[in-house]
């Protein structure tokens, strides 16, 4: 079923307009504005400065102690996290600026920590906003064959053993992004459709990704070979221990968000046709974490605030958490489930308990 055959129920969305003009009010009450504020763009050059004081101490050779420099390369894969977690996922949400340029141009940090701003917008901003958790539809819950995070997808026999072995692959998931993953995405979606959506062709964004990938290889891996006094091999084990510190951390951000034992993995009926409304859906399917850690808050984006997020993707992060009891209040009385889990720790026990449950082969009863 394509996703344009999908459909959410519209006979009531009565939660959704209830909460929305709630939340509205609450920014026009209070005279503030939907976008970044200060705290913001400090976070912003907190981040950055992250990924790039490490690089240059790295590239002008400042330490000659190899241990510190593994050090440096593990901060800079946390800088790399915080950009995409703070800075261009707002931006590429449009969240960032009230002027698009510079969402445009704050969207762009996505190629210069090694993926690619299109495919982000499309894989999610378009299928996994609209689609959360919808078997075939959302391809964050569609990883490769040998992880199972759906009780709809194929069952194999080595997906037993995914609750022990799935963290070492989500530490790949940079190192995806900047071989071979934007490429084969980049393919699929222009047979699906989506760059005529967006307005471009294939050749043109082929081409500028051909270029993105030279640019980053450029600057995060051959220049420092050329600058380093380290041999390759040394800086190669720095890129990757950057890469998997990045990787592992958006994973264990993004995961507790909807693959956790809380959330509902709903599908359409034989026509198409989805049983809730799209916000209604998005509150049974998505799952917040450690909303009370102002720290933790500040550095993953917000996006342990997850049920705002996809309520109100059009809101800047910084103020999910003032948003977050109107939101509450408003799922309780309309009878919604609004999930949460005290910890961040707790968020990932949740998750892990369930890659176990979806690990054994009674779990595909669970489809049913």
């Amino acid at each position: 079923m394509s996703a344009q055959t999908l459909r959410f129920n519209t006979s009531n969305r009565s939660f959704y307009i209830t909460v929305k003009k709630r939340v509205d009010e609450y920014f026009k009450t209070n005279n503030i504005s939907r976008y970044a504020n200060t705290q913001m763009v400090i976070k912003s050059i907190f981040m950055f400065a992250l990924y790039l004081t490490p690089y240059f101490l790295l590239i002008c050779n400042v330490f000659e102690s190899y241990w510190i420099q593994v050090l440096l390369a593990f901060l800079m894969g946390l800088g790399m996290a915080g950009i995409g977690l703070s800075v261009m996922h707002d931006a590429n949400h449009g969240t960032y600026s009230r002027h698009q340029k510079w969402n445009k141009l704050m969207a762009l940090s996505m190629n210069f920590i090694g993926g690619s701003s299109l495919n982000w917008q499309i894989q999610h901003n378009v299928l996994h906003h609209t689609y959360t958790n919808i078997h075939e539809h959302d391809e964050d819950i569609a990883p490769l064959g040998f992880l199972r995070f759906e009780p709809h997808a194929e069952y194999k026999k080595i997906h037993k053993f995914q609750f022990i072995y799935a963290w070492f692959f989500y530490g790949l998931m940079t190192f995806m992004w900047a071989t071979t993953k934007d490429f084969n995405q980049l393919a699929r979606y222009n047979r699906e459709g989506h760059l005529k959506t967006k307005q471009t062709t294939y050749s043109k964004e082929l081409f500028l990704l051909i270029l993105n990938k030279i640019f980053y290889m450029s600057f995060s891996l051959f220049i420092p070979m050329i600058l380093m006094s380290n041999p390759w091999w040394h800086i190669l084990i720095g890129w990757s221990i950057m890469h998997f510190t990045c990787g592992l951390f958006l994973a264990l951000i993004f995961q507790p968000a909807h693959v956790i034992d809380l959330t509902d993995f709903p599908t359409p009926d034989s026509t198409g046709n989805m049983q809730d409304d799209w916000a209604s859906h998005q509150m049974k399917t998505t799952a917040n974490f450690a909303q009370k850690s102002w720290a933790f808050s500040w550095f993953v984006g917000g996006l342990n605030f997850q049920v705002e997020h996809h309520l109100f993707p059009n809101i800047c992060h910084v103020h999910y958490k003032k948003i977050a009891p109107i939101v509450k209040q408003t799922a309780l009385e309309f009878n919604l489930p609004y999930h949460s889990k005290k910890t961040f720790i707790g968020a990932l026990a949740a998750h892990a308990k369930l890659l176990y449950q979806l690990g054994q082969p009674n779990s595909v009863k669970m489809a049913a």
